[in-house]
């Protein structure tokens, strides 16, 4: 714990700042790629950046929230709103949906890690904070889709997307139990959790789905 509060006061927030910036992108971005407005475009940019993050808070019941507590989350995720939406108008950004998976993937890999480390830092048992890193993790993008009126990616694709997540908050766990520093659990963590996703878009790695009759 005394080696968490050491690294937590500037660590933390650092992680939590960058996948919050990334899962806004890719909700600008899908946002833009549906031809929403300018409101539209912030609106699912903010879900996708504060959904998971806010999730856990209520969940651990954490108050104030990550981003009530950290304003500069809030100018960032509103300056990445009207500077992607000035680029893409701009340039004719080329919004596919494969596009649209890097920033996810990245946001996927550090809100799980601060997922993880914000419940070990609470005293919360290995098992859940898995699952806290995991929501954290995906709730952003759940709602993002949602919004966009789209089945969730992390359901609809067939490709591993939770399971990515469940895999880096075990290398969490398993680096937390082994005594070392907080710093290589989250970077590990998010490590493993961006490139299991990578090579499941890469090498379009696909899990058992629903077979019709």
């Amino acid at each position: 714990m005394n080696s968490f509060e050491a690294w937590g006061s500037t660590l933390l927030p650092s992680i939590e700042l960058l996948a919050t910036l990334a899962f806004a992108l890719s909700g600008i971005m899908e946002a833009a790629r549906k031809r929403m407005d300018v409101v539209g475009v912030c609106v699912v940019g903010f879900l996708a950046a504060f959904g998971g993050g806010t999730l856990r808070d209520i969940l651990l019941d954490q108050r104030p929230f990550f981003w009530v507590e950290n304003e500069i989350v809030l100018w960032a995720v509103l300056g990445l709103c009207i500077l992607s939406i000035s680029f893409m108008r701009q340039r004719h950004f080329d919004l596919t949906e494969k596009t649209l998976q890097w920033p996810d993937t990245l946001g996927l890999g550090l809100f799980t890690a601060s997922g993880v480390a914000q419940s070990l830092a609470l005293g919360l048992s290995p098992t859940v904070a898995v699952l806290m890193g995991t929501i954290t993790g995906i709730f952003g993008g759940v709602l993002r889709d949602i919004v966009c009126n789209e089945i969730p990616v992390s359901f609809k694709d067939h490709r591993p997307y939770a399971l990515c997540s469940v895999a880096g908050g075990v290398v969490y766990i398993v680096l937390d139990a082994l005594n070392s520093e907080p710093w290589f659990c989250m970077a590990l963590c998010a490590l493993v959790t961006v490139i299991i996703r990578t090579l499941a878009i890469w090498k379009n790695w696909v899990l058992p789905a629903w077979r019709k009759d």
